[in-house]
């Protein structure tokens, strides 16, 4: 079973092993969303990201760096 948008701390662990050199509070959600459906194994539905899911992927991925 691959990630999906209700997996944020996996989500962010696939970006810190992806984008190592990225900062989450850097980025636009429009950045964030393309970055997580870029990554190998994700199989959310890219309408299904709302602003609650993006922010809590930042969150998990700030708090895991």
């Amino acid at each position: 079973m691959g990630l999906t948008w209700n997996q944020p701390t996996d989500v962010a662990w696939a970006l810190i092993d992806a984008y190592p050199e990225a900062d989450p509070l850097d980025l636009n959600f429009v950045d964030l969303h393309r970055m997580v459906l870029g990554l190998a194994g994700f199989e959310g539905a890219p309408e299904e990201a709302t602003e609650t899911k993006l922010e809590a992927i930042v969150v998990a991925w700030h708090e895991q760096r």
